[in-house]
C-alpha cells in the first residue's frame, strides 16, 4: 500500500475522523474553513482513492456518497508491514523503531501485545 498523498490523506482524516459516509461537498466545505479548494478537486481526488480501493461509495440522488474500506489503524499498519517487509533486517528495524518511542508508545506497544497474545489463546 503507497503513501497518501497531500490531498488524499485530508479526505481520508476527514472520512475516518467522522466516522461516516459523507459526499465530496461535505468534505469541501470542511477542508474549506482551512484553504480554498475546488469542488472538482475533491470529487477528483474521491474518484481516485476509490479506484484505489481505499474508499467505496454508492449514490444518493445525483451524488455519491464516500466511505473508508479501511481503518485509519489498518492504513497505518499496512505502510508499517510494507516498510518493514522490504527491509533486508527487520529486526534492525524494529530495534531502531523502538529506540525510538515515547514512553507513551511503549506503553502502547505493551497493550497491544497483550491484546494480540489474549486473542491468539482463544
Amino acid at each position: 500500500m503507497r503513501r497518501l498523498g497531500d490531498l488524499e490523506a485530508e479526505i481520508m482524516h476527514r472520512l475516518w475522523a467522522w466516522g461516516r459516509p459523507a459526499t465530496a461537498r461535505d468534505v469541501l466545505r470542511d477542508i474549506n474553513k482551512q484553504r480554498p479548494l475546488s469542488y472538482s478537486s475533491v470529487k477528483t481526488v474521491a474518484d481516485i482513492l476509490h479506484g484505489k480501493g481505499m474508499l467505496k461509495r454508492h449514490k444518493e440522488g445525483r451524488a455519491w456518497v464516500y466511505e473508508p474500506t479501511c481503518t485509519r489503524q489498518q492504513y497505518t499498519a499496512a505502510l508499517m508491514r510494507e516498510a518493514l517487509g522490504g527491509n533486508p533486517d527487520p529486526a534492525g528495524t524494529l530495534v531502531s523503531f523502538l529506540e525510538r518511542m515515547t514512553p507513551e508508545e511503549t506503553d502502547a506497544l505493551r497493550s497491544a501485545l497483550r491484546t494480540v497474545r489474549t486473542r491468539s489463546e482463544s
